[in-house]
């Protein structure tokens, strides 16, 4: 129970902290839907699956302690955040005005490889899952416990992320924020970017 209790608390904390994944997911439901931001909350959630799996396998160990494999995912990941920020940087101001207050379409798929990309590429991730798992853990955890750990992680991250998807998206919040779209962009643009920046600072532990 011990064992379940931090895990669960890791999971709600490790989820509501600010990053990437929440600058994507706030600038999508204000810029793309409702829809378009649960796709992408699913998409990272996704992608937890993934870490989890691996982690569970014992992978993230070598992730951690390979020093070319962490590097490059740290690059790819770095890169891949900093190519999203120029395109928000980038993106030209509406020609109508009445187009500020309108969301633009994205495809549910699309929304969800944002979003798998973005977590999927995080080694901060893998980080926080080897502490899990190799902190927290027991060795003597059966597999089925361990699994159990791992869809309660995923579904902290879902039920956050989507929250703020569905009260970011509000009819009566949304169009405060679509007044200030080109200011959301900016914004969201220089925080990935100082985000991508810190990133291929980090070292693995």
């Amino acid at each position: 129970m011990a064992e379940i209790i931090a895990v669960s608390t890791i999971a709600i904390f490790m989820a509501i902290l600010p990053g990437a994944d929440f600058v994507l997911v706030t600038r999508t439901s204000i810029y793309n839907g409702r829809l378009a931001g649960l796709y992408m909350s699913l998409g990272m959630c996704l992608s937890v699956c993934i870490h989890a799996s691996y982690s569970i396998a014992g992978l993230a160990v070598i992730i951690a302690n390979s020093a070319w494999l962490f590097s490059t995912i740290k690059y790819l990941g770095a890169a891949y955040l900093i190519y999203i920020a120029w395109q928000l940087l980038t993106t030209p101001e509406p020609l109508h005005n009445d187009e500020k207050n309108q969301t633009a379409d994205i495809s549910p798929f699309i929304a969800l490889r944002l979003g798998f990309t973005c977590n999927i590429l995080n080694p901060k991730t893998s980080i926080f899952f080897l502490s899990i798992f190799t902190q927290v853990v027991s060795v003597d955890t059966p597999l089925i416990i361990q699994i159990s750990y791992g869809l309660i992680i995923m579904l902290a991250h879902f039920i956050w992320y989507s929250g703020v998807a569905l009260l970011l998206s509000h009819p009566s919040i949304l169009p405060r924020f679509n007044r200030q779209k080109q200011k959301i962009d900016k914004i969201a643009g220089v925080i990935l970017m100082l985000i991508a920046i810190k990133l291929t600072l980090m070292s693995a532990i």
